[in-house]
């Protein structure tokens, strides 16, 4: 797509498998599945793909593939020169199908493969040259499928019409959808006024589109549900979905949420540096070939490849190491497994156990700061405080979603999603690997215990409307179950404010940083960190501008700033006052958060900017005690 180049991050999100995309030329295009990603134009596949292969040992076995691959990137050779996987291009499909034309109205229907701008046939009948411009609506389901408009049915108010004459979009001048109405040369017209609105469980769409004052009409006809179309595979076929269709604009921001996993690198047994390097081109390229051709691997004849990279250590080690690898040793996961955690939270667990200890590492560089050195008013406060140098983190597309961000649906159905034909051996999944920096902070346990035991009786009713409002959507979406505690809820406001003064001091913009949290209030294995990272430097890192910030000397004055501010929000009393009377930001999910003091963009959250509430880190307008740093936030 010389025309409209995207980077490879972008291919992971906002623009991955089914996600529209506008090129500049103007044509709105969707990303196409995953069977083609490693093609030529004239159908030749790529030379070498293990190029691509990234390895990420955690996701790999939470997600069940076998391997991720970064998106190809488009080379173009001199001449002359021997470039290998050149010519590499993503294929992209054009969507909508229906175009209109603005001189005469004309309703007209392209293939997917259509190129270029398009001619008007009617106006080039009469020896005019007019371009068509594609609609701007679409139709979807929280299925995932999505569809062009069905013109046809809506203006002939029928699921199964037998007119085929000619459509035409006519505009009145309004900036409604009521202001635009499909007409038909048979005499049908009908306004499009209403169709992306929904009552309670039903859509409009689907609802009104079948004329109900014909008493011919079947009740079971009556509603048009969604046609199970799924245009970024390149088939015009269809599923069965029994789910009702939702019209909305194509430049919609619900039309397309990708679902993403990501993971910090942690090295896998106690092999060191010598598994770091097996893991890493161009010793695991080498060692996937020989795995991948069913070849057994010798120490002796890894070595004798690569004598420079591993001439400190000795056959033994070296095949220790490929044990570890090979046979996917990963004893370091049993020692950190907690009986009574969930998935997702044994999953961040591993993590926290490695970020409170210090790493020297290919991939992971990490040192501690002594309490001792920070001032006595915020060393009372953290258990630890980790200056991360170095991380790498993999981002992974596990499929995606439409018209809410979240589903129930399997992670299996939604990698399905992703292919017209699933690979039976040797599955993978679009990724792509970041470098950076961190500071890591943990909470002093005891006093969160403290905190809680001594305002719990304040603290717990003024969360608890949080809490059921989310349990209320949940149970509408059928998402999946989780607890919004007051731990939670302190972590992540911390978080966002800690975010929010750090790009006034560490030179990152907002969008930028990263939170990770680590959260579990079981009792006997308890979690409360957090990891505030930038992740968008090449391969050795970044500048070392965020780590400076958690050094003593820097990190009090920091934290200080953010408790001021956070005391007092540019939007109070409202702010406050509305979150307790009813919730505030996505979903109401939020007390005392707002745009002006904890929200941060949407990339650099991971709840969508839900769960926030400031009360419960520097107190409210009526009791500044009942903040976990209420001290603090009162002097």
């Amino acid at each position: 797509m010389p025309k409209g180049p995207i980077r490879r991050a972008q291919l992971i999100a906002p623009f991955g498998v089914g996600a529209m995309v506008m090129v500049t030329d103007g044509t709105s295009l969707i990303t196409a599945g995953l069977d083609h990603w490693y093609e030529r134009e004239d159908g030749s596949e790529a030379d070498d793909k293990s190029e691509f292969r990234v390895d990420e040992w955690r996701l790999a076995q939470s997600l069940g593939v076998e391997h991720f691959r970064l998106p190809p990137d488009f080379r173009k050779p001199n001449k002359g020169d021997g470039v290998l996987n050149a010519y590499l291009t993503l294929p992209f499909l054009r969507f909508p199908q229906w175009h209109f034309c603005s001189a005469c109205d004309r309703l007209e229907k392209f293939p997917l493969t259509a190129r270029g701008k398009v001619k008007c046939p009617e106006c080039e009948s009469k020896k005019k040259t007019k371009y068509m411009a594609q609609v701007p609506i679409i139709a979807m389901c929280d299925r995932g499928h999505i569809q062009d408009f069905p013109w046809r049915e809506w203006v002939h108010r029928s699921v199964k019409p037998t007119c085929n004459k000619p459509l035409r979009l006519v505009g009145t001048g309004s900036a409604t959808l009521a202001g635009l109405s499909v007409r038909c040369e048979c005499g049908a017209k009908r306004s499009l006024g209403g169709i992306t609105e929904v009552d309670g469980n039903e859509t409009r769409l689907s609802k009104n589109l079948v004329d109900k004052s014909n008493n011919l009409i079947d009740e079971s006809d009556s509603l048009f549900y969604c046609q199970g179309k799924r245009p970024w595979l390149g088939k015009e076929d269809s599923e069965h979905c029994s789910r009702q269709l939702r019209g909305a604009l194509r430049s919609a921001s619900n039309v397309y949420y990708a679902q993403t996993r990501s993971a910090i690198y942690l090295q896998r047994g106690n092999g060191g540096e010598l598994v770091s390097l097996l893991e890493q081109p161009p010793l695991s390229t080498l060692i996937n070939t020989l795995s991948t051709a069913k070849i057994e691997i010798k120490s002796e004849f890894i070595k004798g490849q690569y004598p420079l990279l591993l001439q400190a250590f000795s056959n033994e080690e070296i095949s220790s190491g490929l044990k570890t690898i090979l046979l996917e040793d990963n004893s370091q996961s049993d020692i950190d497994d907690v009986e009574e955690d969930d998935p997702e939270t044994r999953f961040r667990r591993q993590e926290f156990n490695v970020l409170r200890t210090e790493r020297r590492e290919e991939n992971l560089k990490i040192r501690t700061i002594k309490m001792g050195e920070y001032q006595p008013d915020m060393a009372d406060y953290f258990s630890r405080i980790m200056l991360v140098d170095k991380l790498k983190e993999t981002r992974v597309l596990t499929g995606f979603t439409r018209i809410l961000p979240e589903t129930e649906q399997p992670l299996q159905d939604l990698q399905s999603q992703l292919w017209h034909q699933p690979p039976q051996k040797d599955s993978w999944l679009p990724a792509y690997v970041v470098y950076g920096e961190g500071i890591f902070i943990e909470f002093n346990e005891k006093l969160l215990h403290q905190w809680l035991q001594k305002h719990g009786d304040e603290i717990y009713p003024r969360v608890q409307p949080l809490v059921n409002r989310y349990q209320k959507i949940q149970e509408q979406r059928h998402l999946r179950e989780r607890r919004i505690t007051p731990r939670f809820i302190l972590l992540h406001t911390f978080a966002h404010l800690l975010m929010n003064r750090l790009t006034f001091e560490c030179g990152y913009s907002s969008a930028a940083l990263r939170e990770r949290l680590y959260v579990s209030d079981n009792p006997n294995a308890p979690m409360a960190g957090v990891l505030i990272y930038t992740a968008a430097g090449d391969s050795e890192g970044t500048m070392g501008g965020l780590v400076r910030m958690g050094k003593p000397g820097n990190f009090e004055p920091v934290v200080r700033s953010l408790l001021e501010a956070a005391s007092w929000c540019s939007a109070d009393p409202v702010c406050m006052e509305v979150g307790e009377r009813g919730g505030q930001g996505p979903d109401s999910c939020n007390l005392a958060a707002c745009h002006s003091c904890a929200l941060v963009p949407e990339t650099a959250c991971e709840e969508f900017n839900r769960f926030l509430d400031r009360g419960v880190v520097v107190g409210d307008i009526k009791n500044r005690n009942i903040g976990f740093f209420a001290l603090h936030s009162s002097n």
